[in-house]
C-alpha cells in the first residue's frame, strides 16, 4: 500500500449512500487583509466561519474524536482561506516532519477536500502538515484513485503552539476548475485531520458511514464566492535541460556519447473558464530528475509497469481513465510537442491531447506474454475521451486512441458505461481496434484487428462486499497508446469478504476476510489459469497490518499445467514516529518459466521507512527471489533499493539514490546457455531548489556499473550529469 493510501484510508473507508438534502454553510467575504505566516493573529480571521471536525470516522465509527480541532473557511474575489487550530494534549508527541512536497502523509496534517462542481465525481484535496508541507491531489469518485502528480499553485504555512498546531492556507480560484456561473457557487466541503498515534485517527467535520461507494455525497454544503475572479489565468513555463551523458561496453574501453545536450522548450497554460484548460508544450521537457522503483520477477512473461513521472502527461491524466488502461502515456517516448484541453461542462467532462514522437515504442502483447519493440521512426498521436452525465448515478463515456507513422496505425474507439446507486456499482466497457504494423517488425499479422469488452458489479455495505467481473480480448486487438500486455482470452472472476469493526479501545480495531475465484480461457478454449486464493488481516496496535494470504491454481505454460500455490505472511508498522517498518514472505510451489519445471519457489520482502531529525530521511527496500528444483538452485535474484534524502529547509532538498540488483542461475539446470552470474549497480544524487511546483532548479549526476559471465569484474559503464531549469511566470 503507498503512503496516500495508508494515509488516507479514509477513501477505502468513506463509501456512504447518497445523502439526503444537507443544511448549506455561508463562505463569507473578508474585508482585511491576512498574511499567511502560520500565526492566526489576523483580525480577518474572525469574519471567517468556524467548523468544528467532530467525527472520528476512523477507526472510530463516527464518534467523539479524542482531540479538537476548528476549521474556518472564507474567501476573497480571488481565493479561498482556510485555518486550522488543531489541538493536542501532548504537543511534544506531535509527528511531523521537514520533507518534500507530497511526501508527509506518514506525518499529522490538516486539510480539505472540494467537490468543486458538486457532482460527486472528481475533488481536490489540499493537506498541510505542522511544518507547512504542502500535499494535494486530485480524486476519482468512480475509481477512487488518487493521483498526487497534480501540483496546484497554493500558498501555506504552519506552526507549533503549545496546545497544538495552527495551519493557514491561501488557495487562489485560478488554481481551482469549478461552474462559471453567476451569483453564489456551492461546493461540497470535507473538513480532515490526520492524528496519528497508536492508531491513526481520522477525524472530519460530517458524518461517513461505512459501506456504499461515495466519499463526497457525503460532503458538507458550502455556499458563496460571488464575484469571484480568477485572473488573467496564463502561465508560461519556459525549461532549460542540459545533459551530458556516456556510455561503454568494457572495462577498457572507451566512453561514447553526443556530448552536452543543451534543450530548450516551453509549457504554456491557459484557463480562459473555470471549466476549460489548454495547455501547449515545445520541445516539452520530459527529462525525470527521479529513479522509477527497482524491479525484478522471474516468474512472469508480461512486460513490468513503471508509473509516468513526466509533469506534461501527469497533469490532467484522471480525464483519461477508463476501465481497460488504453492509455499509457509512457508510450510517447520521445515527443516534440504536444497540446492538450481538458474541461467540464455542466453534465460532463472531457480531455484530448494531440502529440509528434520522435519515436515509435510498442507494447506487444500476446496470450502468454509480452514485450516492447521500438519502431525508429516517428508518429503522430491522438487520444480523445468525453464522459456524459445522464444522472447523479448514471454516466456514459467514450474515448478512441490513434498513432499513425509510415507503414504503420493503430486506432481504437469504445464506449464505457457506469451505473452507481447505493451499495451498488455496475461498470462496463467495449472497445474496438484496428491496425498495420511494418513487415520488418515480422508479425504473424501485420493487419490485426478485434474487440475487447468488460463488464463488472461491486456491492459494499458496512460490513460485506462482493464484486464479480467479465472480460474478454480477442487475438487481434491491440492498443499501442495503452497498457494492455495479454490478448485472446477470456476470465471470469467472483469474490468476496467481510469486515468485522472493534470498539474503540480495543488493541484490534478491523479484521477483513477476502476470497475470491478467477478462471481464464485462451480464444480456443485452452484453460489457461484457474485460481483460488483468500486473504485475512487484522489492523492493531502501532498502526499495523498483518495478516495471511494464500493461493492455488492451475497455470498453463509451454503447451501442459502445471499446479502452483503459495502462501503469503504479511505485515507493517508504525512503531513510533518517523519509522515505519513491514515486509511479506512468500513460499510454495511454482514455474521456472525458462526451463518449463516446477519448483519450490520463494520470495522475501522487507521494507522500511525512517525519518531521522527533522529533515533527513532514509528509505530501504531488499526483495529477493529464488527457485530450487532437481536438486539445486534454479535462480536467485535479490534487489536493493535506498533512497537518502536530506530536506535542508522547505526549499531545498538533496537526494542519493542507490539500486542494485543480483542474479545467480545454476547453467547446469537449464537446456538453453544462461548467465552464471549477473550484477547491476547504478546511483543518483539530485539537488533541487524549488520556489514552487513550477520554478525550480535541479542538478546531479548518475553512475552505473555492471558484471556478467562476459564481463566478470564489475565495472562503471554509463555516467551522466544534468542540470534542469524551469520558471513559472504568470502575466
Amino acid at each position: 500500500m503507498t503512503p496516500i493510501r495508508t494515509a488516507l484510508a479514509l477513501a477505502t473507508l468513506a463509501f456512504v449512500f447518497p445523502a439526503a438534502a444537507q443544511e448549506v454553510t455561508r463562505i463569507p467575504h473578508l474585508d482585511g487583509e491576512i498574511v499567511i505566516d502560520g500565526v492566526l493573529d489576523d483580525a480577518a480571521w474572525s469574519q471567517a466561519t468556524p467548523v468544528e471536525l467532530n467525527y472520528e470516522i476512523s477507526p472510530g465509527d463516527n464518534v467523539a474524536p479524542p482531540v479538537r480541532t476548528t476549521m474556518r473557511i472564507a474567501s476573497t474575489r480571488d481565493a479561498l482561506y482556510l485555518s486550522f487550530h488543531a489541538q493536542d494534549p501532548d504537543p511534544s508527541k506531535i509527528r511531523a516532519h521537514l520533507t518534500d512536497r507530497d511526501g508527509a502523509y506518514r506525518d499529522e496534517f490538516v486539510g480539505v477536500m472540494l467537490d468543486t462542481f458538486d457532482d460527486h465525481r472528481r475533488n481536490y484535496e489540499f493537506f498541510v502538515n505542522p511544518f507547512g508541507v504542502q500535499m494535494d491531489l486530485i480524486r476519482e469518485e468512480a475509481t477512487g484513485n488518487e493521483d498526487d502528480s497534480w501540483d496546484g499553485l497554493w500558498t501555506s504555512a504552519g506552526r507549533v503552539t503549545a496546545d497544538g498546531y495552527d495551519v493557514e492556507i491561501r488557495i487562489p480560484f485560478s488554481t481551482l476548475r469549478f461552474r462559471d456561473t453567476e451569483g453564489a457557487k456551492r461546493w461540497g466541503v470535507i473538513g480532515f485531520r490526520s492524528y496519528p498515534r497508536n492508531v491513526r485517527h481520522q477525524i472530519a467535520n460530517v458524518v461517513v458511514p461505512r459501506g456504499g461507494n461515495c466519499l463526497m455525497c457525503q460532503a458538507a454544503k458550502f455556499e458563496g464566492m460571488e464575484g469571484v475572479q480568477q485572473g488573467r489565468n496564463i502561465e508560461v513555463v519556459p525549461t532549460l535541460t542540459m545533459t551530458n551523458a556516456q556510455t561503454r561496453d568494457r572495462a577498457d574501453g572507451d566512453w561514447h556519447g553526443d556530448g552536452v545536450q543543451i534543450e530548450p522548450g516551453v509549457d504554456v497554460s491557459w484557463a480562459p473558464s473555470p471549466n476549460l484548460t489548454l495547455n501547449a508544450t515545445i520541445n516539452p521537457d520530459f527529462s525525470q530528475v527521479e529513479s522509477d522503483q527497482a524491479q525484478l520477477d522471474l516468474t512472469t512473461n508480461f512486460a513490468l509497469y513503471f508509473p509516468e513521472k513526466r509533469p506534461f502527461f501527469m497533469e490532467g491524466a484522471d480525464y483519461f481513465n477508463t476501465p481497460f488502461q488504453v492509455l499509457y502515456t509512457r508510450q510517447i517516448a520521445d515527443p516534440d510537442y504536444g497540446l492538450r484541453v481538458t474541461g467540464r461542462t455542466g453534465s460532463g467532462a472531457y480531455g484530448a491531447f494531440v502529440a509528434r514522437d520522435a519515436i515509435t515504442q510498442l507494447l506487444v502483447p500476446g496470450v502468454l506474454g509480452s514485450g516492447f519493440e521500438i519502431l525508429e521512426q516517428p508518429a503522430d498521436v491522438l487520444v480523445a475521451r468525453y464522459r456524459h452525465d445522464l444522472n447523479a448515478s448514471t454516466s456514459i463515456g467514450l474515448v478512441t486512441t490513434a498513432r499513425h507513422g509510415d507503414d504503420y496505425r493503430n486506432d481504437v474507439a469504445g464506449v464505457d458505461g457506469r451505473w452507481q446507486h447505493g451499495s451498488h456499482t455496475v461498470v462496463a466497457q467495449l472497445l474496438r481496434s484496428d491496425s498495420q504494423y511494418p513487415l520488418q517488425l515480422g508479425f504473424d499479422d501485420a493487419a490485426p484487428t478485434g474487440n475487447a469488452w468488460r463488464a463488472a458489479y461491486d456491492y459494499e455495505t458496512r460490513n460485506w462486499f462482493a464484486s464479480t467481473w467479465h472480460e474478454q480480448v480477442d487475438p487481434g486487438f491491440r492498443a499501442d497508446l495503452g497498457f494492455i500486455g495479454q490478448v485472446g482470452y477470456d476470465k471470469s472472476l467472483v469474490g468476496g469478504g467481510y469486515n468485522w469493526f472493534f470498539d474503540k479501545g480495543s488493541k484490534i480495531n478491523r479484521v477483513q476476510l477476502y476470497t475470491d475465484y478467477d478462471i481464464t480461457h485462451r480464444f480456443d478454449g485452452q484453460l489457461l489459469e484457474r485460481e483460488l486464493e483468500a486473504r485475512l488481516q487484522a489492523n492493531g496496535p502501532m498502526q499495523s497490518t498483518v495478516g495471511i494470504q494464500g493461493m492455488t491454481r492451475d497455470r498453463f505454460w509451454n503447451g501442459r499445467l502445471f499446479g502452483e500455490s503459495y502462501v503469503n505472511l504479511f505485515a507493517n508498522a508504525t512503531p513510533r514516529s518517523g519509522m515505519q517498518i513491514g515486509g511479506n514472505f512468500r513460499f510454495g510451489p511454482q514455474i521456472d518459466l525458462a526451463a518449463s519445471r516446477r519448483g519450490q519457489g520463494r520470495f522475501f520482502d522487507i521494507y522500511g521507512n525512517f525519518s531521522i531529525g527533522l529533515g533527513l530521511s532514509f528509505n530501504v527496500d531488499l526483495f529477493q527471489q529464488s527457485l530450487r528444483r532437481d536438486g539445486g538452485t534454479a535462480f536467485e535474484a535479490t534487489v536493493l533499493d535506498t533512497r537518502l534524502a536530506w530536506q535542508l529547509d522547505p526549499r531545498q532538498r538533496l537526494r542519493l539514490t542507490v539500486q542494485a540488483s543480483n542474479v545467480d542461475k545454476d547453467p547446469a539446470l537449464y537446456a538453453h546457455p544462461v548467465n552464471r552470474h549477473a550484477r547491476d549497480v547504478g546511483a543518483q544524487l539530485v539537488y533541487s531548489y524549488k520556489v514552487n511546483p513550477r520554478t525550480a532548479v535541479y542538478a546531479g549526476g548518475a553512475l552505473g556499473g555492471f558484471l556478467d559471465d562476459e564481463h566478470r569484474d564489475l565495472f562503471a559503464s554509463n555516467r551522466g550529469v544534468f542540470v534542469k531549469l524551469s520558471y513559472g511566470w504568470q502575466p
